[in-house]
């Protein structure tokens, strides 16, 4: 579980609690799509369990899922449908559908079609930190994490959250760490990154299980290409890739601590050990790239963003600047 996190800050305003949380859930469950319903999404039991809670608490750590489907209707296939109306209509009434028509005759043909499509589900992890006041979502989607904060703000009275934000963007911290060869207290760096020129070019450099210590990629940023992403490891323990608008991707649980786990393990035991990890690994990044920043960035609602620790990376940087 949480392969990829991007990361909120929730706002001291709004007080914990799993009661509330569970009942706001309640009001949005999941339900699969009706015959001539295109998409659905809903909140379904994390235990996988019928009727089960749909925020569950393990180890203080508040877990959800939030289930979507949508209906597989290829383009071509409507495009296909549409033209047979169009033709019987020439046929049968000896005229051309106008463009205002032919729109009608699509919706018409979408709604034919759909009690045939396919279906494809998809599903998220939520992970709440009531005590760090954090919000973690399992995905890469800016997209999809807004449907899902959406949902949590109409349901929650008082919630809101912003993106954390830090003092030192993850892309200048990036830069510097490649360029100077040093990584930050308790990360290493591994052999994946991608750096991109943001001048007009935009040509794309990538490695991958390829050595970064090297004076290739320190060339590359000199020149004004800039990492976009980096593969990292946290306390040799946790594995990652760091991408520029400071997501996590690739998430992965490393030997030392997969190998602690009682056999299957299990939800209980997966949630554990996964936040456990998470929520030292999460503050650990925070303070390499210089503490929490103050721009409340995100929905546009309030947070609570404090500086976390002493800046311990250098300022933003501009294409061509060398972080030296």
């Amino acid at each position: 579980m949480l392969t990829n996190l991007i990361i909120y800050r929730i706002a001291e305003s709004w007080a914990p609690d799993l009661q509330a949380v569970e009942a706001a859930l309640a009001k949005s469950p999941f339900a699969e799509c009706g015959p001539t319903q295109e998409r659905s999404a809903g909140w379904v039991p994390p235990r996988g369990e019928p009727h089960g809670p749909l925020a569950e608490s393990v180890a203080n750590q508040w877990v959800m899922r939030f289930m979507t489907e949508a209906k597989m209707l290829p383009a071509s296939v409507l495009a296909r449908k549409v033209e047979e109306k169009c033709e019987a209509i020439e046929i049968s009434e000896l005229r051309k559908p106008g463009r205002k028509e032919k729109k009608e005759l699509k919706d018409e043909a979408k709604l034919d079609l759909l009690p045939m499509a396919f279906t494809k589900q998809g599903a998220m992890w939520v992970w709440l930190d009531p005590q760090a006041r954090t919000l973690v979502l399992d995905t890469g989607s800016q997209a999809r994490a807004d449907e899902v904060v959406s949902s949590l703000v109409e349901g929650l009275t008082g919630f809101a959250l912003a993106l954390v934000d830090t003092q030192t963007s993850a892309q200048a911290a990036m830069a510097h760490w490649l360029t100077t060869q040093e990584s930050p207290a308790g990360f290493s760096i591994d052999r994946e990154c991608e750096l991109k020129a943001a001048d007009e070019s935009k040509a794309v450099v990538r490695y991958g299980r390829h050595p970064l210590d090297i004076a290739e990629v320190q060339q590359h940023i000199e020149h004004g290409k800039l990492p976009t992403r980096v593969a990292m490891t946290w306390d040799g323990r946790v594995s990652f890739v760091l991408t520029q608008g400071l997501q996590l991707r690739k998430v992965a649980m490393l030997d030392v601590v997969t190998e602690s786990k009682d056999g299957d393990g299990g939800f209980d035991a997966d949630v554990a050990i996964t936040t456990g990890e998470l929520s030292k690994l999460i503050p650990d990044l925070i303070e390499a790239l210089g503490g929490e920043g103050r721009t409340g960035l995100g929905h546009g609602l309030p947070a609570s963003l404090t500086t976390t620790g002493p800046a311990c990376a250098p300022p933003d940087l501009k294409p061509g600047d060398v972080p030296f």
